[in-house]
């Protein structure tokens, strides 16, 4: 027993005590001695006592197994929620990286284009320069060769040119006189006498060889200025003439060949934005106003149009589905609809002209641009545009109600096709044109009894602030930016997505896949011809399309 430590003895002595009978004869003697020096050998279970004792965790060598287990589980519970932060840190930074890969790859693709813009503008300013320069130069060239030719054609003598006027001077007052148009031609020993001087008739008689010569001179400088068709206060020379006709000519040219732009691409792609809002307002305004029937039997007429404007798979989708409880289908039909009406308008020539008489100035645009420089097209296209509203002053009232028309026509048909009943009394709206909120729904008492009738009562002043705007931006394209051309881009109905081409408006809740079933905002692109037939597109905006798989986003 002596060689037991300290605490293992006291312990084995208390027990001993404590069990032992109180009249035992044990009880009476003196207790058993046991060594309490600790022992000098060693032992493996010493050894494993020391080391508990020596060890940093020995808080943990008095807690119960469940406490033990209890703190291993806190233990794994920090480690896999340390595990899930470092995975979503590792994501996040990867993120990250891919999006400053993208941001570098865009600044260097604004970079090239900046880069090309400044070396056209440098060859344009060359360009006109080298023009001007080659005009002064023709100009003063001509302007030489024609002081040339008057000084040859005039001569050297003032006697000469003061002879030519006075033989003309002589020849009107003799027509004046006699009342006949004769004019005698001075032979060379001719000499004029005082009595034949109608200028001076008492003046002296001039010398044989001085009237001559003066004669001679006077009647060759007669000759040559009626054989030229120039008289005394006649018009200017021929070539002077040229050279108006010349200046005539580059100032056309200079017209042409222009490339001023009063309205920057930023500004066409806010223009687009403003009317990509436009439509959202609209479509969830009326979506939520309108009550809809459980199930009912839609129009054929309707539902025929209806597939033919925003494709049968979304007009099937709208008239089977129940929409009482989430109109949200019935919103995204009515943003697309009004996107192709939008989008088959801005596609013409000129909105509201007559069909055959836009296609053929469709067509004409179109063969210039691939045969002739893009200012030039571009210019024609222009012109065009604002002569024919010249002619029709009316014309752009006209496109403005009849595009109104279209787009309440088509959105009532939705509305049918969807099982819509009637628009009644809402919450107050704001108003996208003001800042306080503004019922936009009159009484119901005051609400035509047809569902085409309630729509145009209720955002017929909408319908038309939109229409205002695409024909607004309809004449910036056409009229004002002669650099390029911009055109509005929308995806085929029930065609397959494109990554890169269109973005999935419900991307962030499932994965794109299957068709596309609308476009709910307008795309933008701007189209250069680089000569040859050959043109330069490149995509501002992207459309916003649904597609099939938001089916299963409505449903969960």
């Amino acid at each position: 027993m002596s060689l037991l430590p300290t605490q293992i003895a006291n312990f084995l002595n208390t027990a001993y005590e404590y069990f032992s009978p109180p009249n035992s004869p044990v009880h009476r003697t003196q207790p058993i001695p046991i060594s309490r020096e600790p022992s000098k050998l060693s032992s493996p279970l010493n050894e494993r006592l020391d080391a508990a004792c020596q060890s940093p965790t020995t808080s943990l060598a008095n807690l119960s197994p469940n406490s033990m287990r209890r703190e291993l589980d806190i233990t794994k519970h920090d480690l896999a929620r340390a595990h899930v932060d470092t995975t979503r840190l590792e994501e996040r930074c990867k993120m990250l990286e891919r999006t400053l890969k993208e941001t570098r790859e865009l600044l260097r693709t604004r970079e090239a284009e900046l880069e090309k813009l400044r070396r056209e503008r440098e060859k344009e300013r060359a360009l006109a320069e080298r023009r001007r320069s080659d005009t002064q130069y023709h100009l003063q060239h001509r302007s030489s060769a024609n002081n040339l030719a008057t000084y040859q054609r005039n001569g050297n003598s003032l006697d000469t040119r003061m002879g030519a006027a006075d033989i003309a001077r002589r020849m009107h007052l003799h027509d004046d006189g006699h009342g006949a148009s004769r004019m005698r031609t001075p032979s060379p020993s001719h000499t004029f006498s005082p009595s034949t001087s109608p200028l001076n008739g008492n003046s002296r008689a001039r010398s044989p060889s001085r009237s001559s010569t003066t004669s001679t001179s006077m009647s060759s400088s007669a000759g040559t200025s009626m054989s030229n068709g120039i008289g005394i206060g006649g018009p200017p020379p021929p070539n002077s003439n040229n050279i108006e006709e010349e200046r005539a000519r580059l100032r056309g040219a200079e017209t042409y060949m222009s490339r001023i732009d009063t309205w920057s691409g930023a500004q066409v792609l806010q223009a687009v934005h403003d009317i990509n809002s436009e439509i959202l307002q609209f479509a969830a305004s009326a979506t939520e106003m309108c009550t809809f029937l459980p199930s009912s039997a839609s129009k054929p007429q309707a539902f025929q149009e209806t597939s033919t404007r925003i494709g049968p798979h979304m007009a099937r989708i709208l008239a089977a589905r129940d929409h009482s409880t989430d109109p949200l289908l019935v919103q995204l039909a009515l943003q697309g609809c009004l996107v192709q009406c939008v989008s088959r308008a801005l596609a013409s020539f000129c909105i509201g002209f007559p069909t055959k008489s836009d296609a053929v100035l469709a067509q004409i645009y179109a063969h210039m641009q691939r045969t002739e420089p893009q200012p030039t097209s571009a210019k024609w296209r222009a012109l065009a545009h604002q002569h024919i509203h010249g002619i029709y002053p009316t014309l752009k009232d006209y496109s403005i109600s009849e595009l109104s028309d279209t787009i309440l026509r088509w959105c009532a048909d939705i509305f049918e096709v969807a099982h819509g009943h009637s628009f009644g009394p809402s919450s107050p709206l704001k108003s996208p044109s003001s800042s306080p909120p503004i019922s936009i729904s009159p009484p119901t008492s005051t609400l035509p009894q047809s569902l085409p009738l309630q729509l145009r009562a209720l955002y017929l002043d909408q319908i038309r602030r939109i229409s205002r705007a695409v024909l607004r931006l309809a004449a910036v394209t056409r009229e004002e930016i002669m650099s390029t051309s911009f055109e509005l881009t929308i995806p085929d109905p029930a065609g397959p997505f494109q990554h890169g081409e269109m973005i999935d408006a419900f991307g962030e809740y499932s994965e794109s896949e299957g068709r596309v079933l609308a476009t709910t905002e307008l795309g933008l692109r701007c189209v250069t011809a680089t000569g040859g037939g050959d043109f330069e597109s490149r995509t501002l905006l992207q459309p916003k399309v649904v597609l099939e798989s938001v089916l299963g986003v409505l449903d969960r």
